[in-house]
């Protein structure tokens, strides 16, 4: 019979036992940032980051600033905070962005030609970002499915 191998990760208090089948290795995160996102030419700049909105992978050109990735974490832990009468921002290389739609998987944001859709897992957050001359929607399908991939996996 055949036994279930652990990997032993350390969280910032506390540690848990997690199937090695369930732990997204960084070379394979950053196969899927190369690979899944940036060769499809339908994303500018593309991450992978943790819930807590640490940095998991990123296209090198992404110039994310940790004031970026903690907005990024906030709202999608809470994405209703993104409207009402003092809605939160995503921010993005500094950049505020507007809310175009916000719910508990997805999150698309906009400022001027530019935007990003920006996915939650049950264990990531996927962010593609796309330029001028670039379609929306083919980013968000592109970032949707990497993401929809990545739930089915329990990621």
């Amino acid at each position: 019979h055949s036994s279930s191998v652990y990997i032993l990760q350390a969280l910032p208090s506390l540690f848990t036992l997690i199937p090695e089948s369930l732990v997204l290795r960084s070379d394979v995160v950053a196969a899927y940032v190369d690979d899944q996102l940036m060769a499809t030419r339908t994303v500018s700049h593309a991450a992978i980051l943790g819930l807590d909105g640490t940095v998991w992978a990123k296209s090198a050109d992404f110039l994310l600033t940790s004031s970026d990735t903690a907005s990024i974490a906030s709202c999608v832990a809470n994405p209703s905070s993104l409207f009402g009468h003092y809605p939160a921002a995503i921010t993005l290389v500094g950049d505020r962005y507007m809310t175009l739609r916000a719910d508990e998987d997805v999150i698309y944001i906009r400022k001027g030609s530019a935007g990003a859709c920006v996915c939650k897992t049950n264990q990531c957050i996927v962010v593609g970002a796309y330029g001028e001359n670039m379609q929306a929607g083919q980013c968000n399908v592109t970032v949707e499915t990497l993401a929809d991939y990545l739930r089915e996996n329990g990621f």
